[in-house]
């Protein structure tokens, strides 16, 4: 049997087991899906350790640009972005060859453009992290300006305390590319 998973932490907010269990169970496909909370991204080695079966990981909050680190290679995308969210895991022996891929400028991009039935011009992108790495790169794909909000105005264009009414109203699209308001709280 064939074994993926997602990291990040927390975890417990994430659908992902219970949606690839019944995919899986739906395709036929002989494999399983199981959530890895790792506190700290230095806990890696040792899942992979661990589960010598694994094949490829999702990646989450917070350890899309920290994984990297702990990568062999980076395909393109993943590389411009500076973030991961999938990791395909080859074996060979008693190696292991981590490499990485963003898909999440690609999701953004498709779930953008049908929406897009009047022209959007600018945007705003709250937060700094992977997701907002990934959310830039496809504005940017689709040729559309954006300012970045983040706590501090030296990691962004602006600091949470710069918004106001009328650039927010000026603003056609705003993305939320921070982990507030994910489940549970």
């Amino acid at each position: 049997m064939r074994r993926y998973g997602l990291i990040g932490y927390p975890l417990q907010h994430s659908f992902s087991e219970g949606y690839f269990t019944n995919k899986f169970r739906k395709e036929k496909v002989d494999a399983v899906y199981n959530t890895f909370p790792l506190e700290a991204i230095s806990e890696l080695p040792d899942l992979l350790s661990r589960y010598p079966d694994i094949e490829g990981l999702n990646v989450t909050h917070p350890y899309k640009t920290s994984v990297i680190d702990y990568l062999d290679d980076l395909d393109q995308q993943a590389g411009d972005v500076g973030a991961v969210n999938v990791i395909r895991i080859s074996r060979e022996g008693n190696s292991c060859f981590l490499k990485g891929f963003n898909t999440d400028v690609d999701g953004f991009v498709l779930s953008l453009k049908t929406l897009l039935n009047t022209r959007i011009n600018n945007a705003l992108v709250l937060g700094t992290g992977g997701a907002s790495r990934a959310v830039q790169k496809g504005l940017d794909m689709l040729a559309i300006e954006y300012k970045v909000v983040s706590r501090k105005k030296g990691k962004a264009d602006l600091a949470y305390g710069d918004m106001t009414a009328d650039l927010i109203r000026n603003c056609r699209l705003v993305i939320n590319a921070t982990p507030l308001g994910m489940f549970p709280e």
